[in-house]
C-alpha cells in the first residue's frame, strides 16, 4: 500500500495550454502499470492546444462546465458526473467555456515513461468561438 499524502499544484506549461491551466499529478505512467492521471483545473476560456494519445483518453468532469472538440468539428458540452472518451489517435481539444471554470481527471494508458500524447497546435480564438456558439 501507498499513501500519497501531497500532489504539488503545478501551472500546465504554455506551450500546451492557452489561459491559465493548473495540474495535480495523481499517477504517472511508470512499468509495468503505464497508467497516468492528472486533476486538470481550467479558469473560464482555458483549453488545450490539439493533441492525441496514443492509447486514447478519458475525462472524467469533477466540477463545472467544459467542452471538448474534434477535427471533424464535433464538439461536446461536459459537465460535472460526466465522462466523455476520445479514442486512440483521435485528434482533440479541451478546456472550459468563457464564463465557468471546469476541472476534470485526465486518464490515460501510456506506452512505458510516456503517457503517449502527442502535442499539436493551438485551438485558435475561432475554433473556441465556433464551439461556444454550437453548444450555446
Amino acid at each position: 500500500m501507498e499513501h500519497v499524502t501531497d500532489t504539488p499544484t503545478m501551472k500546465a506549461p504554455a506551450e500546451r495550454f492557452t489561459g491559465d491551466v493548473y495540474l495535480n499529478l495523481i499517477e504517472a505512467p511508470a512499468e509495468p502499470a503505464r497508467l497516468a492521471v492528472g486533476l486538470v483545473r481550467f479558469t473560464p476560456g482555458a483549453r488545450t492546444n490539439w493533441h492525441s494519445h496514443a492509447n486514447g483518453q478519458t475525462l472524467y468532469v469533477t466540477e463545472g462546465v467544459g467542452l471538448v472538440g474534434t477535427r471533424d468539428g464535433q464538439v461536446a458540452r461536459i459537465t460535472a458526473g460526466e465522462t466523455l472518451k476520445c479514442p486512440a489517435g483521435e485528434e482533440h481539444w479541451h478546456g472550459a467555456t468563457d464564463t465557468n471554470l471546469m476541472a476534470h481527471l485526465a486518464i490515460v494508458v501510456g506506452d512505458g515513461n510516456s503517457d503517449g500524447t502527442t502535442w499539436l497546435e493551438p485551438v485558435t480564438d475561432e475554433q473556441y468561438a465556433k464551439a461556444l456558439v454550437a453548444n450555446a
